[in-house]
């Protein structure tokens, strides 16, 4: 692929649906979190979605152990969890990355922020080791809630 095919090609994958989320998992007293852009639906009957994560991160032997993960939807303009999360420090290296925020937890255990504008909870029903910089996670939805909706404020 030439130069310019290839701006031209990321120009396009641009223009696909990103945004600001915090994947989190938990697993025994280890609590991590990660900032990811790419996160899309991908089926009704069960319900799944798609994280593609960038390959490295404390977090990837927390999922594995726990068979969890949640992705909390973030404020992008949120500048303190993005400096809290964007960092790729082992779980345990500066204690518990979520002491200083608000967190509750659904199904499986995964702490969710409570500043979140929506969560999503989910079981890992499948993981791909990409041949690329991220992996992908697939996870059956199991709860969730949406800001501004029901008892969420």
């Amino acid at each position: 692929m030439d130069h310019a095919a290839g701006a031209e090609t990321l120009r396009a994958l641009n223009t696909l649906p990103s945004g600001t989320f915090l994947l989190t998992a938990a697993h025994d007293s280890k609590r991590c979190g990660m900032i990811v852009h790419w996160v899309q639906a991908c089926a009704e009957e069960p319900a799944l979605i798609a994280v593609a994560a960038r390959k490295g991160h404390s977090i990837e032997p927390v999922i594995r152990d726990s068979r969890a993960f949640a992705v909390c939807r973030i404020d992008p303009d949120d500048k303190l969890l993005i400096h809290t999360f964007a960092t790729h420090k082992p779980p345990d290296e500066d204690g518990d990355p979520f002491a200083s925020f608000d967190v509750e937890m659904l199904a499986t255990g995964s702490p969710v922020l409570s500043r979140s504008l929506s969560v999503i909870d989910c079981q890992v029903v499948r993981h791909f080791d990409l041949e690329a910089d991220h992996e992908l996670y697939v996870g059956q939805v199991l709860s969730g809630w949406v800001k501004g909706e029901g008892k969420r404020q």
